[in-house]
């Protein structure tokens, strides 16, 4: 699944710099405990989170993921942004909560990151 379609499908916002709106996604992870991202996580895939902060950049950046969705309208600040932009992460916003935005992207085909 692309940048473009889950945009589309969330209804989101980009809020960092997107070099690549055709970015393949194979999967998406819905948490806000980051020790959870560095323990389930896999490569080309979309982190749902209310968690609003660095760490997730970071985090993110560690474990491969692409994109970051922050949920419920939660906005980061000036420097989340700079720091996704530097690490060429893109950050989105949607309105939907967490457990509404992974359903929306299940039922559009994009599948879990499996736990085993």
């Amino acid at each position: 699944m692309t940048l473009k379609k889950i945009v589309e499908i969330l209804r989101a916002t980009i809020v960092s710099a997107a070099d690549n709106s055709d970015i393949d996604i194979q999967g998406a992870y819905s948490t806000d405990l980051m020790s959870n991202v560095l323990y389930y996580h896999a490569p080309n895939s979309v982190l749902i989170t209310s968690l609003v902060n660095p760490q997730v950049v970071q985090t993110a950046e560690i474990a491969g993921i692409k994109i970051i969705v922050f949920t419920q309208n939660k906005k980061p600040d000036k420097d989340i942004i700079e720091l996704a932009n530097q690490k060429k992460i893109p950050l989105l916003v949607t309105p939907f909560s967490m457990y509404i935005a992974s359903g929306k992207l299940f039922q559009a085909g994009l599948h879990g990151i499996r736990n085993n």
